[in-house]
């Protein structure tokens, strides 16, 4: 039948040569676009992936630029009306070799580039075998190309830590490339890192056929990072952990607990052990500094320093890191941390601190040199619910100085009452110079009355601070913070020009008294300011003349080491300053010192004064039974002997915290000139001493309605300022 055998010839044997395995066409597009990719291969890998995918699907490829032919072209030599058969002319046959030169010429090209690739290519079957590789594979795990054909793919790459959606999101079409890091294993039994790009390579109809790996050695790049990271995590001197990688396994430790979610337990009936599994993980740290380790650097150098924190390092990570739960860091400087990430208790802790002031005890050899350090430890214990590691750390680095403050070479345990008053002081420290700035100080005055006529011969200037949280605070709440901080320096000058203000309000009011202003000078405004400078300004603004300034300083601060103190009040008194020497009696006590040094006034201290309460005459006290009137005898015999020496050497005496007309009558009697105290009045605001100015002017009795207000005893009121 006409038609019937149209294009018969072409399966007949022998007419036409039988199509290539490389013929097989490209799968249609919508299943596999040719070129396409989700990931962020580059265009090297990407040319390869493209050209590899298109050979094992069986595509012809052009001869110039390596791509697929059309259909259109393959229909060319193949499938034309009369292609192939007898006597179908010399164009048919000329596009057929064409054809087959082209073919020839991608293999080639297509072979080239596997073959020689930089980069190791591996094509493996369903089954996971390998069916080729090139050459740069087989050198990256130290085998040659024909031992690795046919051999599983998990002799070569650990399988383990494959993430699991990787492959099957492939398979689905979800991701057409996935890139994971992974171990291979060489021949040599040695770790090759390398980082392996996957492709898949479909059939026609859309289904897996191989899978292409593109492998590239990363080993060097790996070692590099973990070179870096261990230089980032570790201490370059000792080799510890650093403070780094110290918060990076406290971190993790405190995450062993959800705060977001777990309740917290129900009370029980008994209290539990230390330690107990009922609140959960707990975390405790060692916090150790070495004692005088400045004064080591100092006298043998840095050198012998740092040997010393190597072998400090040494004998702390063989001692106190075997276990699991136990890491030793070097914080910085002198200071070490040991970290339990599994604490049974504040016990455990303390022993521990213990154990490694005992281990740093022994004698260290450096260098030639036979070192003994102390070491101070702050421990801090508690359950992972109840902090965080920045409030950790924070405390146990508190606690570890108060573990220096308490005495040194000592462990201390962390107390919220005493990080509660440490908080405080911060609190005010960071806020004195702005107080001062916002005007939030004021200034009190007790009279200095004279003991032999009842009358005001001056006031002591007492700061307060009206705290907007904390109310009215003492000076011996923010004065020590004010030393340390620097912000004594402002804030005395200021004491020193208001007092002096208020002083020449009283001369102006009561110029036949002329009372005096006593102001207290820390010894920190005579070592950073020039005082001399601030009281001749002062005393030049208000109007004061220096006779009625007295300036108080304590007797440790005036007769401690240096000389520039006595220079300053030298100078002071030369402009006819009065110097004042505060807490007499508590300090260095250097008699010899005494009758050389610029002092016009002995304060003695309060504590003086408390054989003074009873109320007894003199001649009685010897039949008091007990060690009370043997104390009484002895303040007694004491202050007689400070007033007559100062007498002696022309000096007048001071008493304070007078609480009764008794204490001031016996006072009196020891010679004693001038006190204050409740007995007389309160601190309180200038015009209280102007009030009691103006009765002794009237001549009244300024001591009347001023016995112990509130029938507070001495204990109460003796901290007057």
């Amino acid at each position: 039948m006409p038609g019937q055998n149209e294009g018969a010839d072409a399966h007949r044997p022998g007419v036409r040569r039988e199509e290539p395995r490389a013929h097989h066409r490209l799968p249609p597009p919508a299943v596999r676009p040719a070129g396409s990719t989700n990931g962020t291969t580059n265009g090297t890998t990407q040319a390869v992936l493209d050209a590899v995918a298109a050979v094992a699907a069986g595509a012809l490829l052009c001869p110039t630029c390596a791509r697929p032919l059309s259909d259109d072209a393959h229909r060319t030599a193949d499938d034309s009306p009369g292609g192939g058969t007898p006597g179908a002319g010399p164009a048919a046959t000329e596009g057929e070799d064409r054809l087959l030169d082209a073919l020839r010429v991608s293999e080639a090209r297509l072979r080239a580039a596997f073959w020689d690739a930089g980069i190791g290519m591996a094509l493996i079957d369903p089954e996971d075998r390998i069916i080729e590789v090139n050459p740069a594979f087989a050198t990256l795990v130290g085998r040659s190309v024909g031992e690795l054909a046919q051999t599983h793919i998990h002799e070569i790459v650990d399988p383990e830590g494959m993430p699991h959606r990787l492959f099957p999101a492939l398979v689905d079409g979800e991701r057409d490339r996935l890139r994971v890091e992974k171990q291979l294993k060489h021949r040599e039994g040695r770790t090759v890192w390398s980082k392996l790009t996957v492709s898949l390579i479909r059939d026609a109809s859309g289904g897996p056929l191989y899978t292409l790996a593109l492998v590239e050695d990363i080993t060097e790049q790996r070692r590099l990072g973990d070179r870096l990271e261990y230089q980032a995590l570790h201490d370059p001197l000792t080799r510890l952990p650093n403070r780094t990688y110290f918060f990076e396994r406290l971190d993790a430790a405190c995450l062993t607990a959800d705060r977001s979610t777990a309740p917290l337990p129900a009370p029980a009936p008994a209290a539990p052990a230390v330690g107990d599994e009922a609140d959960g993980p707990r975390v405790g740290v060692c916090y150790l500094d070495l004692d005088g380790f400045a004064a080591i650097n100092e006298t043998l150098g840095h050198h012998i320093g740092d040997q010393l924190l190597i072998a400090v390092a040494t004998r702390l990570r063989r001692g106190f890191s075997a276990h699991g739960d136990r890491l030793v860091a070097r914080m910085g400087g002198d200071e070490f941390a040991v970290l339990v990430t599994d604490s049974r208790g504040s016990d455990q802790l303390t022993d521990l601190a213990a154990r490694i002031l005992e281990a740093l005890e022994r004698p260290f050899d450096v260098a030639g040199h036979r070192l003994v350090v102390t070491a101070s430890v702050g421990v801090v214990e508690r359950s992972v619910r109840e902090t965080t590691p920045t409030d950790l750390v924070k405390d146990a680095d508190a606690t570890l100085y108060w573990s220096k403050a308490d005495g040194r070479a000592r462990w201390t345990l962390y107390d919220p009452d005493r990080g509660a008053h440490q908080l405080t002081r911060q609190l005010l420290a960071t806020a004195l110079r702005p107080a001062l700035e916002r005007g939030e100080f004021t200034i009190e005055y007790q009279p200095l009355v004279g003991l032999a006529d009842g009358t005001v011969h001056g006031a002591e200037a007492l700061v307060r601070w009206r705290h907007p949280r904390y109310g009215t605070l003492s000076p011996d709440r923010f004065i020590p913070l004010a030393e340390e901080s620097g912000a004594i320096v402002p804030l005395g000058k200021w004491v020193l020009e208001e007092s002096c203000r208020q002083a020449r309000r009283w001369l102006t009011e009561f110029p036949e008294t002329e009372t005096f202003v006593s102001v207290n000078l820390a010894a920190r405004q005579i070592w950073d300011s020039d005082v001399v400078a601030d009281v001749a300004q002062a005393l030049e603004r208000t109007g004061l003349p220096a006779r009625l300034l007295q300036l108080e300083i304590t007797e440790s601060a005036l007769l401690g080491p240096g000389g520039r103190p006595l220079q300053a009040l030298q100078a002071l008194a030369d402009m006819g300053v009065r110097i004042a020497i505060d807490d007499f009696g508590t300090g260095y006590s250097n008699l010899a010192y005494l009758s050389r040094l610029p002092v016009h006034v002995l304060k003695l201290d309060g504590t003086f004064i408390e054989g003074f309460r009873d109320p007894s005459p003199t001649g009685s006290r010897a039949e008091l039974p007990g060690s009370g009137a043997r104390r009484s005898d002895a303040d007694e015999q004491i202050v007689g002997a400070m007033v007559q020496l100062a007498h002696t050497l022309g000096l007048t005496v001071t008493a304070e915290g007078i609480e009764s007309a008794a204490q001031a009558e016996r006072l009196r009697l020891t010679g004693c000139d001038t006190a204050q105290g409740w007995y007389f009045a309160r601190p309180g605001e200038a015009e209280l001493v102007a009030a009691i100015l103006r009765d002794n002017r009237d001549g009244r009795d300024s001591r009347d309605g001023h016995d112990s207000p509130d029938g507070r005893d001495s204990r109460d009121s003796r901290d007057s300022r």
